[in-house]
């Protein structure tokens, strides 16, 4: 009898009428993007220019990386606390790799070339994902409690290789053969910042490998109904330990990029960008409950957030408030999240093939 009464209100778009709330509902981060760039073009002449188009772009690189890694991990219904420590600790090794291995038995310093830190650096990460996902598939440790302690033990190492302190003058010596850190940060190619282009490129390879292979089907269907998955032959252990190695990865590449982009390498680096990076991914109409969400949903709550941030400051408006009205958006998007799935059901069965766009 419920199914009958609700009929109607599901056809919407898809059935040949025009629904305009659930226009305005399911493309709410790309109206949103669109209202803020007009917004803070009215307010500022230098917002919307390309100089200034390309620089917050380069900011949003960072949420945006994290918040890819994070979407996969949302999507089977779980989350990633770890991310914005992982951020912080890969820029502290690729630092400390930068400064030199001093290998006292032998009295020498190795200099490793910049591929060669990046190559460890991304190995890191996948080690803190990996860990991640053996305590929470492996062990049943539930994902909040368990990333919420790798947050702080990576935290914490971070602060115990620098006692604190901060790795500075990143650019290596050409003797040495380990120029090229800063080139992630500063150089450009076309035009666009090579920050930007690591992000683009890793959201194609998501969007491809969520669309395109069974790994993706995989991660929706352990989102949609894990038991079921299971049942249906998924993988969902491997796909879980999978999932949280790939936003460990996200992570290490955000904090190579962060690290080049200023120079240094600190260990507080990264603090609270968890918390962006999931609201990047809700902003963008992924369920927090999993099985529901899309790559170019979370580019474009990356994209609400980096610009909103980068509009405040451009305006003078205070820090404060800034924090003030991102805290408002987040709560609106969840607010907004709930009313598109409230009705659906946030257990009913779904289909483990994901959406045809991302």
């Amino acid at each position: 009898m419920s199914d009958q009464s609700t009929a109607p209100a599901r056809k919407g778009l898809f059935s040949g009428g025009f629904d305009l709330g659930r226009l305005l509902l399911e493309g709410r981060a790309f109206f949103a993007l669109i209202a803020i760039i007009l917004f803070f073009s009215y307010q500022s002449p230098y917002y919307f220019t390309t100089g200034n188009l390309l620089i917050m772009s380069s900011h949003v690189a960072i949420f945006g990386l994290l918040a890819l890694g994070m979407l996969l991990v949302i999507l089977t219904g779980g989350i990633d606390l770890s991310v914005g420590s992982t951020l912080g600790l890969a820029g502290v090794v690729a630092g400390a790799l930068m400064q030199g291995v001093e290998i006292q038995a032998m009295g020498l310093t190795l200099y490793p070339s910049v591929w060669v830190v990046v190559v460890l650096t991304l190995g890191l990460g996948a080690l803190v994902g990996l860990v991640n996902g053996v305590l929470i598939a492996i062990f049943k440790v539930p994902a909040f409690v368990a990333t919420l302690g790798l947050l702080y033990v990576a935290r914490g190492i971070a602060l115990l290789m620098t006692n604190g302190l901060t790795y500075n003058n990143l650019g290596g010596r050409e003797e040495l053969g380990n120029t090229g850190f800063a080139w992630l940060g500063f150089n450009r190619l076309w035009g666009v910042p090579i920050g930007v282009l690591v992000l683009a490129a890793v959201a194609i390879l998501c969007s491809l490998v969520l669309t395109r292979t069974a790994f993706g089907r995989w991660v929706y269907s352990t989102g949609g109904n894990a038991r079921a998955a299971e049942l249906s032959g998924v993988p969902v252990k491997l796909t879980t330990i999978a999932v949280y190695m790939a936003s460990g990865v996200c992570a290490a590449i955000a904090g190579l990029v962060l690290s080049s982009q200023l120079t240094s390498a600190g260990p507080t680096a990264g603090t609270t960008y968890e918390l962006t990076a999931i609201a990047a991914v809700v902003i963008g109409g992924a369920a927090l409950t999993g099985g529901r969400g899309n790559v170019r949903g979370t580019m474009l709550g990356a994209f609400v957030i980096g610009f909103l941030s980068d509009g405040l400051v451009i305006i003078g408006v205070s820090s404060y408030w800034q924090t003030v009205f991102t805290g408002a958006v987040i709560v609106l998007a969840v607010l907004l999240n709930s009313i598109q799935y409230g009705g659906r059901g946030s257990r009913a069965p779904r289909k483990a093939s994901p959406p045809k766009a991302a």
